[in-house]
């Protein structure tokens, strides 16, 4: 997979790839989650997120309490000198976010806490979350950032409107 390419693909195709996804606002095909199931086995046959992770250097996870005292054990830190070495609390969510991109753990397109990552990064792309349209926010936000959401929208988007009047 070309990253560039692909990002950059996913840009020009971004406006009809969010409008077919807000389609599920108003209809969802009655199969959809096999659907979802059935794409996105191919989606993970043309992606490997090592030659990518421009989540990595472009987002950030949400971190809990319960990654935060995770991870902070992992390094041998207190939980509040990894608070205060990495993270930051976003003004207008109160999310608790990284400090800085690309994520710092990122070493050689690897994370280097994989074993104790955020859930959030650990459930990233979140294409398995249920019920799949409950989640548009989501692959809207991520789809012109993630080859794989990229992918399995695109892949969505001609079966569906192939398979019904959508």
């Amino acid at each position: 997979m070309d990253l560039a390419k692909t990002l950059k693909a996913a840009q020009k195709d971004k406006k009809q790839l969010i409008a077919f996804l807000q389609k599920f606002d108003e209809i969802v095909p009655p199969d959809l989650e096999q659907i979802v199931a059935e794409e996105d086995k191919k989606t993970w046959e043309v992606v490997n997120c090592t030659t990518c992770a421009n989540c990595c250097k472009t987002m950030t996870p949400i971190f809990t309490q319960e990654d935060t005292d995770r991870i902070a054990n992992h390094l041998g830190i207190s939980s509040e000198a990894f608070f205060e070495k990495y993270l930051e609390v976003e003004e207008d969510t109160g999310s608790t976010i990284n400090k800085v991109f690309p994520c710092v753990f990122l070493v050689d397109n690897m994370c280097s806490i994989y074993a104790v990552r955020p859930i959030d990064c650990a459930e990233f792309p979140h294409h398995d979350k249920k019920p799949f349209d409950d989640y548009n926010d989501t692959f809207i936000q991520n789809v012109h950032r993630c080859p794989a959401t990229y992918d399995l929208v695109k892949r969505l988007k001609t079966r569906i409107e192939t398979e019904y009047d959508f």
